[in-house]
């Protein structure tokens, strides 16, 4: 069960992640990334962030440029208000939209 606070954490951290990963995004040209669920542990130390990549080709490129990004830095400077320390992400590839769509063939058969 969640804490009230870890939720208000998750939900900074998604706004703002989707906020700095539009910007990655324009300069990739043609990628689409959107951050779909943010989980922190208990500790508020670690956050996994689960990313949607459009188009399928581009996703370990992508997934590859947004570990090498300075982002963590960045949260930093727009959350430096709202939290004492900024929790270490680990990125990781949602993968529900091709389960839907595996489930949705099988359903179809």
């Amino acid at each position: 069960m969640e804490s009230t606070r870890q939720q208000k954490i998750e939900r900074l951290i998604q706004k703002d992640l989707s906020d700095i990963l539009l910007r990655y995004a324009r300069a990739m040209r043609g990628t689409l990334i959107s951050v779909s669920e943010v989980r922190i542990s208990t500790d508020l130390s670690i956050a996994h962030v689960y990313l949607s990549v459009f188009p399928q080709d581009k996703v370990a490129n992508t997934i590859a440029q947004v570990h090498t990004a300075k982002i963590r830095g960045e949260m930093g400077h727009l959350q430096r208000h709202q939290l004492r320390i900024i929790p270490e992400l680990h990125f990781h590839l949602d993968e529900t939209i091709d389960k839907m769509a595996r489930i949705d063939e099988l359903l179809k058969q």
